[in-house]
């Protein structure tokens, strides 16, 4: 197929282009290489690709130096003119959308940037779907923060979420309300996918794993929020790869049985869907700082804090569905992981 994958310098993007490569694609990858977090990473992972980042001027197509297969054009969502030129001037069979503004606590900070990225940026790429000819299947990136305040668990795509509570949740839930619109509309066929916790190699430094890591084996305290009574379902890179791969060759359809007295969120009359990629078994945010303790071979210092505005008490993922309709199950546990990060952390900072 011939792929556009937005958000390729990021740490599922990086990921999900060494999977494509590997099986034969040809994938157009798209980032804006902004400052959010270290440019430094995020050019370490293109370079494993073949890309000099430092090379990529804005707008230009850039081949990879290890892969034919591979191109790459520093681009932001969000600028609409280069958004239509890329989308005419390429004919894609798939779109991935994975570029977004990510991070709950910084939506309380810089909240314009989420709406500019997430939400405009989204609707041109939902527009060069639409004008795209043979395109087969847009699959986005949606997140368990959509599920807000819900007490129920383990969350399921059925689940009213109505109640986000970060700006970051209203948009994750917007494009998954902008991409039906465009299913029922244009016959766009669209899988959102409800991301839980991801974690492993090349990850995000802003995500607690990472900094956690980071500041115990520099000996400085890491924040633990809510006196350390919450639980993520912690969910390994290699798992979210696989799981994206087995949805891309299979695009939704109507749903046939939906019923507008009694409608099911994740399907539509459509071809829309939704699914909850997790590893169905949350994890205790104390148990997980001993697994990282082990796996680091040192101990953590704690400094307990109270809850956080925008953060939620537990994630826990129902998965039901893309086991039903894909045959996808997580294969890799948490101290697993835990240590392929730890591992591949050392060697990124020259520990080992």
């Amino acid at each position: 197929m011939h792929i556009l994958l937005t958000g390729s310098a990021g740490f599922i993007g990086f990921h999900l282009t060494r999977r494509l490569l590997g099986d034969g694609h040809q994938v157009l990858g798209l980032d804006s290489l902004n400052d959010y977090y270290d440019t430094h990473l995020k050019y370490a992972r293109l370079g494993n690709l073949g890309i000099d980042a430092a090379a990529a001027h804005y707008g230009t197509k850039v081949q990879s130096a290890t892969s034919p297969r591979f191109h790459f054009v520093r681009l932001g969502l969000e600028d609409r003119p280069a958004m239509e030129c890329l989308f005419g001037e390429n004919a894609f069979d798939t779109v991935i959308n994975l570029a977004a503004q990510p991070g709950v606590r910084y939506s309380l900070l810089n909240p314009h940037a989420y709406i500019e990225s997430n939400i405009a940026g989204f609707l041109n790429i939902l527009e060069g779907c639409r004008n795209s000819k043979g395109l087969r299947h847009l699959v986005y990136a949606s997140s368990s923060s959509v599920y807000g305040i819900s007490d129920k668990t383990p969350f399921s795509e059925g689940d009213s979420v109505d109640h986000p509570v970060s700006l970051y949740a209203a948009t994750k839930k917007g494009n998954e309300l902008m991409a039906h619109t465009y299913s029922h509309l244009f016959g766009i066929p669209t899988t959102g996918l409800r991301f839980f916790t991801v974690y492993g190699p090349w990850g995000r430094p802003d995500m607690a794993y990472f900094s956690f890591a980071k500041n115990i084996l520099e000996g400085k305290p890491i924040p633990v929020f809510n006196q350390g009574q919450l639980q993520r379902d912690f969910t390994y890179i290699d798992d979210i790869v696989e799981g994206i791969c087995r949805v891309l060759d299979r695009p939704p359809t109507v749903n046939p049985d939906w019923d507008a007295s009694h409608p099911d969120p994740a399907s539509s009359r459509a071809p829309y869907r939704l699914y909850n990629i997790g590893n169905n078994s949350p994890v205790p945010l104390l148990e997980f700082i001993s697994v990282l303790e082990e796996a680091l071979g040192k101990k953590a210092i704690l400094d307990f804090k109270p809850m956080q505005p925008g953060d939620v008490f537990t994630t826990f993922a129902d998965i039901s569905g893309l086991e039903r309709d894909f045959g996808w199950k997580p294969a890799t546990d948490i101290r697993t992981g835990i240590r392929q990060f730890v591992q591949w952390l050392m060697e990124y900072n020259g520990k080992v």
